[in-house]
């Protein structure tokens, strides 16, 4: 592979920008790229380090990723309050996605991963700076997208073999 260029420190504000502008032109392959360039320049650059976890998670709806490449991002953002709230948006695209592909199984997984994702907007709801309220739209929608998807319910309790 040809050696990648170093981007300089006084680039990091714009390559942000680029990053923001590549989430919203749904290329979050090339958004993930960029926060890459930047956290190489900056390592602990907590802007990054949260818009290379979205543009994972943004790939998700191609059919891409998996949770474990956001979830790996998740000990390095510096806040408890981040780490619970990007944990429950990891967790919500992740069923939605799922949901949308209508995997094998998928009513009951969707479900398992839409209630951990309302587990880590609780967390977060209890870390939350006032005024701050994030993690209770998403617990909303999560609530929301189970209230019109009622096919959406946990896995049936396995039952006990009838004796004969």
């Amino acid at each position: 592979m040809t050696s990648l260029k170093r981007i300089s420190a006084t680039g990091i504000e714009r390559a942000l920008e680029k990053v923001d502008r590549y989430r919203l032109l749904n290329e979050p392959g090339d958004a993930e790229s960029i926060c890459l360039d930047i956290l190489e320049v900056d390592p602990q650059n907590q802007r990054a380090l949260v818009a290379l976890l979205l543009s994972r998670t943004d790939q998700f709806q191609h059919g891409r990723g998996a949770v474990g490449g956001p979830r790996e991002v998740l000990p390095r953002l510096t806040s408890e309050y981040h780490r619970a709230y990007y944990a429950g948006i990891i967790c919500e695209r992740w069923a939605r996605a799922r949901h949308a592909r209508g995997a094998p199984g998928a009513p009951a997984t969707v479900y398992q991963w839409l209630r951990e994702a309302m587990d880590w907007y609780e967390k977060a709801e209890a870390l939350r700076p006032a005024g701050n309220d994030d993690p209770l739209l998403r617990w909303n929608a999560c609530a929301r997208h189970l209230a019109r998807h009622p096919e959406l319910q946990p896995e049936a309790e396995p039952r006990e073999p009838m004796l004969e």
